[in-house]
């Protein structure tokens, strides 16, 4: 009896899978058999030549194994570069949920080096606490700038970012009252959106205000500086994850409009140099500052990674010879630690000094020869918590700036693929397929509460230690565990130095 109806459309359905089953097994097979031939013919690989077909799950096994190892298998204090804790209490902060723990810190707080802070015995009551006040950077300049906000946004470009990111940020930037790093990508219309504060960055590429040649173009720089947003103007001598090393934007990333903003041709790779043309010593620092400062009238500094003092040693003895108001004003402290959304391995692990060394000895020399008051210190390099961000105002900072901070805010998982256009997240990626996962309106709201609460929280260790505002948190509130499980005061450490100002 033939079969009809509902029957005869189930058999035919049950002998279309048997035709695709055999099909695809078939297609398997001889994948499977070119593969074997491919991999046992070829030189260049010795696993795949001893182990055909199988040796490939190798490598699908390290991929995978970053995402396993981030969500399975390492415990809260194990990841690099930063642990799931850490970016967790970002995650918290930045949604305004509730960020407290029970039971006890699965912290280590035994380990050599672990900073911790010294509470006051009969701290103020919590009404006496006052608002971070403003601090004046740039005093001899035409426009000085007036900022109370010791937390806020580092250099990040836009074509590193992407558009949505970086709208994100502008918008929740002027939600929270802090300021905008442009980073040395140029100024995008997407960094102005949101109405915020905006530190005009110049890298060695001069993006945005550069000549067909590379040299500044003057012109260009006042057309931006003319902007009422642009607060500042930071020169970038180098950055912590890559000393010495200008930054890389990847052919794929350099879109249209991303090449009409930095002013280099589409669809190419763009290396910047590993220095400033025409910034080979102090004193040509110095002629860039003061021209910069002079044109555009605004407060002018340098962003830089330090190996060691000596330079600035000599920038001191310039100023001397100038004048204090010569001096920059101020000086954007990047630790090796830095991160960068693509550098050599060697130099983001084994070039430039790490901003627990490098943050105090830059304020003791300032200090030793009068210029602490006249030079602001920013900080970046690692400070995503409130925590993080404490400590560096103990040892003497003024404001401190993060980058992945505020990438974690945006939704960042830490995938490790910012150099590779893949990001899941939109953040840095120009695929607008991946970046149609980042909603502006929510992420910037995440962004102005991850701001608000990093300075919230660091109020609350202040008011621990016996101090109203965070900016007076100084060594004598912070001890660091020594390698003996003793710890050791902060301010012994690092002791402070006697103010000479006749050497300024």
């Amino acid at each position: 009896m033939e079969p009809t109806g509902f029957s005869h459309w189930l058999v035919v359905l049950v002998e279309t899978f048997a035709v695709l089953f055999v099909l695809l097994l078939v297609i398997a097979i001889l994948v499977v058999a070119v593969t074997w031939v491919v991999d046992r013919s070829q030189t260049h690989n010795s696993v795949l030549r001893n182990f055909p077909v199988i040796g490939h799950f190798r490598y699908w096994f390290l991929h995978l194994g970053e995402f396993f190892r981030q969500y399975l298998y390492s415990s809260d204090r194990q990841e690099m570069p930063f642990n799931r804790a850490q970016r967790m209490w970002v995650y918290r902060a930045a949604k305004n949920t509730e960020n407290t723990n029970a039971f006890g810190s699965t912290r280590d707080l035994h380990l050599e080096g672990v900073p911790f802070f010294v509470n006051a015995a009969f701290p103020a009551l919590g009404q006496t606490h006052v608002k971070p006040q403003p601090v004046r950077i740039g005093p001899y300049a035409r426009e000085p700038y007036d900022h109370a906000a010791f937390f806020n946004i580092s250099a990040m470009s836009f074509g590193a970012l992407s558009a949505p990111a970086v709208r994100a940020l502008s918008i929740g930037a002027a939600k929270a009252g802090i300021w905008m790093d442009t980073g040395e990508g140029g100024l995008a219309p997407y960094h102005l959106e949101g109405g915020c504060d905006v530190v005009f960055e110049i890298g060695t590429a001069k993006y945005g205000v550069r000549t067909p040649d590379g040299k500044l173009d003057d012109d260009k720089l006042l057309a931006i500086c003319a902007n009422r947003q642009v607060k500042m103007v930071s020169i970038k001598l180098g950055q912590g994850a890559k000393p010495g090393m200008g930054g890389l934007l990847p052919a794929a990333k350099v879109t249209p409009e991303i090449a009409a903003i930095r002013g280099i041709p589409v669809g190419q790779d763009s290396q910047s140099p590993n220095r400033h043309l025409d910034i080979g010593n102090v004193r040509e620092l110095m002629d860039a500052i003061a021209h910069i400062r002079d044109l555009t009238g605004k407060p002018t500094g340098f962003k830089a990674v330090f190996g060691g003092m000596e330079w600035i040693e000599e920038l001191c003895v310039e100023i001397k010879r100038r004048g204090v108001e010569s001096a920059p004003d101020f000086i954007i402290i990047d630790g090796s630690e830095g991160g960068t959304g693509a550098a050599p391995q060697t130099l983001m692990e084994g070039v430039g000094l790490p901003l627990r060394e490098a943050l105090p000895a830059l304020v003791n020399l300032l200090m030793e020869r009068g210029l602490r008051e006249r030079i602001k210190v920013i900080c970046s390099g690692k400070c995503i918590t409130a925590y993080d961000v404490a400590w560096a105002m103990s040892m003497g900072a003024d404001f401190v700036n993060s980058a992945r901070g505020f990438m974690l805010a945006l939704g960042c998982i830490q995938s490790l693929q910012c150099n590779r256009n893949t990001c899941p997240t939109g953040i840095t990626t120009q695929n607008t397929r991946l970046q149609r996962g980042l909603v502006v309106t929510d992420k910037s709201e995440r962004v102005a509460n991850y701001a608000r609460n990093v300075m919230y929280e660091v109020g609350i260790i202040a008011h621990s230690c016996g101090v109203d505002d965070p900016r007076d948190l100084d060594r004598t509130h912070c001890r660091v565990m020594g390698v003996d499980g003793v710890s050791v005061p902060l301010v012994k450490l690092f002791p402070y130095p006697q103010a000479t100002t006749e050497n300024a």
